[in-house]
């Protein structure tokens, strides 16, 4: 017998699933907040808020929670956004959205992040070349050792996982079943 009731194994996979969610919750609610302040704070009259909220909605955010993040938009006027580039592992190119209330406090996370994961932040301009061409596949960086897809994937969760991260965009190709390998490990 393991000591654990079944009770004690239901309450911290659920206050895991929390955790998740209201940092889901958070971004979403930054990013609400930001679109209601770019214009008007009426989703019928500005689509980016329009957009924002539907994309919260499809998280099933409660709507308390998205009309608070549209109230909040006139108090916040503090936040701001920024955008980040740096290379990670196998010269693989990141291009980072933050919306912060703390520009220096969001950079020196961003580049701790990259640090950690053996990338290195970049200047501005120096990889959002990359990510002008939708349409252009050459620059696309194709990982196939897995101790290197690790690491990119590492660098790509652990960004996302940042609060102020808005976005995560990334040219990296990593073939099905060495992600599904990355992952089992």
């Amino acid at each position: 017998m393991s000591g654990h009731s079944k009770w004690s194994t239901i309450k911290r996979a659920k206050g895991a699933a929390d955790v998740k969610r209201g940092k889901l919750f958070s971004k979403l609610s930054r990013e609400i907040s930001m679109a209601a302040r770019s214009g008007t704070p009426d989703p019928n009259l500005n689509p980016l808020l329009r957009s924002a909220v539907e994309k919260a909605r499809s998280f099933n955010m409660p709507k308390d929670n998205i009309a608070r993040a549209i109230g909040a938009a006139s108090a916040a006027g503090s936040l701001q956004e920024a955008v980040y580039e740096g290379y990670g592992p196998s010269g693989v190119a990141f291009l980072v959205k933050v919306v912060t209330d703390n520009k220096n406090r969001t950079l020196s996370e961003i580049r701790r992040i990259f640090d950690n994961h053996g990338g290195k932040l970049g200047d501005a301009g120096s990889a959002a070349y990359i990510f002008k061409d939708p349409e252009n596949p050459t620059f696309t960086i194709p990982v196939s050792d897995p101790a290197e897809a690790r690491k990119v994937l590492g660098l790509a969760d652990d960004l996302d996982e940042q609060d102020d991260v808005a976005e995560v965009f990334s040219n990296f190709d990593i073939p099905d079943e060495l992600v599904h390998q990355a992952i089992s490990i």
